[in-house]
């Protein structure tokens, strides 16, 4: 790996640092944030929703505008909108104030992320470095998540919640200087290939519309008019896109790319795992502080072992395994051990003994160290150099829409069970603990048929065996 592509790759992962950095480290700070701004519980989830809608709704449009205009221009400015959004949330006096900088960090998330995949695929074309690459990239979003938590109780504890947004302008700063040097340039096809403004405002609409109706389901019910109605006309815009894209001259998502089994079934089965482990992350959080007793920074600290876990593996393992036995192959072993962990939860205690209770899962979700990079490597797999940016903003559609659908899903049924074992007269932490149960039940349901998808439907990929695996992974 030359230096110039070693730097290319530290913009790129500090980008995608600061970005899932910033989607965790706020749920530690919520309670700080809303005593000092005054939110209401209801108006408190919207420093997060107002964050996820822009983000998921706008990553599609965002990755064909990479292709169109350029993939870097569109790194840059994501980070530039981003970055000033941090300073307006981090100055921020009232709520309305900071929901509105939440929104446009999501903005600028979602131009920046949308076409981070099209640039490392394109620097990156050999497969043995390409893997290693995708290792690292992977490594730093599981660092992210955990560091944020961690962070977040850091920072709110010893200065205040305001530092958890301004954390990121030195890093947003550093990031656009060295990508405008670092990254190489790319025209892009330019507007006569595709802009297709027609279908872009249908499926943002869309987009926004149903991860807005999915993160509301807890405060209105899945059953309620709100829900069936927003999600009717969310899926009434999707269908018209699709359709759309079916019959327009320059589709803004040209239907060949889901002609490859595996892109369509990387998307799908990333889908299902992000669904399980974004809500296994916060339902455990949950579990730590309402049952346990843990308090922020001690519920950081103890989902460490997680995250250390799964950046081992991505960073020091899944490329030499990738090339060694294929995508699929390490897919599949990463999704059973997510799974074993997932059903040792299933049995949780209301007393549970974190060395022999829970340290067992953060062990166990070393699986995502291998699950995270043999995903990202099929879902890119099939896209073609000018599709780069739109594979890309797709493959981070998935994950937000599947990251939305598993907390408003999980914890809605959490919710359920709780209130019902609380009926029936039970104790506080015994009817917590009887819906966070039930919520890694259907957490593991949704791996298992991820695992399922991925032995069934995805092709077995090309390994290299015959190369030594201290050669087939070149070192940073």
């Amino acid at each position: 790996m030359t230096k110039s592509q070693r730097t290319a790759l530290a913009v790129l992962s500090a980008a995608m640092l600061m970005t899932i950095l910033d989607g965790s480290i706020v749920t530690v700070a919520m309670p700080a944030i809303q005593e000092d701004l005054g939110f209401s519980p209801a108006g408190l989830s919207w420093t997060v929703n107002a964050y996820l809608i822009a983000f998921g709704g706008l990553l599609l449009l965002a990755g064909r505008l990479g292709d169109l205009i350029g993939r870097k221009t569109m790194f840059v400015t994501g980070n530039i909108v981003f970055t000033a959004a941090s300073v307006l949330a981090g100055v921020a006096t009232t709520p309305a104030v900071l929901v509105a900088a939440r929104f446009l960090q999501g903005v600028g998330s979602a131009i920046a992320a949308s076409v981070v995949l099209g640039i490392l695929v394109t620097i990156f074309t050999e497969p043995r470095q390409r893997a290693t690459a995708i290792g690292v990239f992977s490594f730093t979003g599981a660092a992210g998540a955990s560091i944020g938590q961690v962070l977040g109780g850091v920072l709110t504890d010893a200065l205040n919640w305001h530092w958890i947004f301004l954390i990121n302008v030195p890093i947003g700063v550093l990031t656009v200087l060295v990508a405008s040097k670092a990254l190489p340039a790319d025209r892009g096809l330019g507007w006569s290939a595709g802009a297709d403004v027609l279908g872009a405002a249908l499926v943002t609409a869309g987009l926004m519309l149903g991860i807005y109706t999915v993160v509301e389901v807890e405060r209105y019910g899945w059953v309620s008019a709100h829900t069936l109605g927003l999600g009717a006309l969310a899926a009434a815009l999707l269908a018209a896109f699709v359709i759309r894209q079916a019959t327009a001259a320059d589709p803004l998502l040209p239907l060949r790319i889901f002609r490859s089994r595996t892109v369509s079934g990387a998307n799908v089965v990333q889908m299902l795992t992000l669904a399980a482990m974004f809500a296994f992350q916060i339902i455990v959080a949950l579990y730590l502080q309402k049952v346990l007793g843990y308090n922020a920074l001690q519920t950081g600290l103890a989902m460490l072992p997680a995250a250390v876990a799964i950046g081992g593996v991505s960073l020091f393992a899944s490329a030499r395994l990738i090339t060694r036995f294929g995508e699929r192959t390490v897919l599949i072993a990463g999704l059973a051990l997510l799974l074993a962990g997932m059903s040792w939860l299933m049995r949780l205690p209301v007393d549970a003994g974190y060395l022999t209770d829970v340290l067992p899962v953060m062990v166990a979700i070393s699986g995502g160290g291998l699950v995270l990079p043999a995903l990202t490597a099929l879902g890119m797999s099939g896209a073609e150099a000018d599709d780069a940016g739109l594979a890309s903003g797709l493959f981070n559609t998935t994950q937000q829409v599947g990251m939305a659908i598993g907390v408003a899903v999980l914890s809605t049924l959490a919710a359920a069970r709780t209130g019902t074992e609380l009926v029936a007269g039970a104790s506080d932490p015994v009817a917590l603990t009887s819906g966070y149960r039930l919520a890694f039940t259907v957490a593991a349901g949704l791996l298992a048929a991820a695992l399922v998808i991925s032995a069934t439907v995805l092709r077995k990929q090309h390994t290299v065996k015959d190369v030594p695996v201290a050669q087939a992974v070149p070192a940073l």
